[in-house]
């Protein structure tokens, strides 16, 4: 079977699975695009991108902020701007850290399980509309592939501490 070069370091791969490969490369930014555009529009009157903070910290519990920033892979100041939008919404609350006075926890509220609840379901029925026509087999077998591939991707990012363990993606937003 015919093969064409890797990556350097890497083996050889078999054209077919380089083709394969570069396809998968070139529908991730267009999938990332689309996620972007459905972002803006969903965003109307308030802040998606702090709501899905909710996520990880209602599925591992309170978290202090800086855990919450590599178990979402996200820069610090970013997360430290969505925190304070959900902590004025009520959302979310600060609480002192049982082990270290010093330090604070995130806790998510009643209003912030709500939103959280609200932007599952919203989430739930747009995917419902988009794969309506999809075979159940159709939808397992993407579901498992796709949580597999944010898994892969996921584990292969550089770690920085010991941060909680990243949900897999059928777990988390």
């Amino acid at each position: 079977m015919p093969s064409s070069p890797a990556a350097p370091g890497s083996t050889t791969l078999p054209d077919d699975r380089l083709a394969e490969l570069r396809s998968l490369g070139e529908q991730l930014p267009r999938f990332i695009r689309v996620v972007h555009a459905l972002k803006a529009q969903a965003t109307e009157g308030r802040d998606r991108a702090a709501l899905v903070l909710l996520f990880p910290l209602v599925r591992h519990g309170p978290l202090r902020q800086g855990a919450l920033a590599e178990l979402v892979h996200a820069d610090p100041s970013t997360v430290s701007r969505h925190v304070a939008v959900l902590i004025e919404h009520g959302l979310v609350q600060r609480v002192a850290d049982p082990t270290d006075g010093r330090a604070s926890l995130l806790v998510v509220t009643e209003a912030g399980r709500d939103a959280l609840e609200q932007l599952r379901t919203e989430r739930e029925a747009h995917l419902a509309r988009v794969t309506a026509a999809w075979s159940a087999a159709d939808l397992r077998a993407l579901t498992s592939l796709f949580g597999r591939l944010v898994d892969d991707l996921a584990g292969s990012l550089p770690t920085e501490s010991a941060a909680p363990t990243a949900p897999s993606p059928r777990e988390s937003s």
